[in-house]
């Protein structure tokens, strides 16, 4: 693992949540994007060399809803930059380490990415991303 790529954070209300963020770290969000497949909008923020996610169920469905239903707003997961996801992957299920699904899916801001369960991670969510190079 190269290094923490992003923190994402679940709420509510995007628009508001890009308010509020926007205030606290004096800067706008630099991109909105939603991932259809996961029933999710998010929202990025830079903050010096790290990134800040915002993510906003778009269906009741969703992972995100069912957080926010189950803890409320708040941190979600903690991605970390990955160089070869299989990889990663491979090692890590040797390792003892449940993965939520064995096949990269295309997550938001041109990535390839992967989560760890919770169970496995003394309750944090683990998401692995790698950048898509096409």
């Amino acid at each position: 693992m190269n290094k923490i790529e992003h923190i994402g954070i679940a709420v509510k209300n995007l628009k508001d949540s890009n308010e509020l963020f926007s205030k606290l770290f004096g800067e706008p969000h630099y991109k909105v994007e939603e991932v259809k497949s996961e029933g999710v909008k998010t929202s990025f923020f830079k903050v010096g060399n790290n990134k800040i996610e915002l993510l906003e169920a778009t269906k009741k469905s969703s992972p995100i809803a069912k957080f926010i239903d189950k803890k409320g707003e708040g941190i979600h997961h903690i991605a970390f930059d990955v160089d070869d996801i299989k990889a990663e992957i491979k090692r890590l299920k040797k390792e003892g380490f449940k993965v939520l699904n064995d096949t990269p899916k295309k997550g938001a801001d041109n990535k390839l990415v992967v989560f760890l369960h919770p169970k496995s991670t003394n309750g944090v969510l683990i998401e692995l991303c790698q950048e898509i190079k096409e």
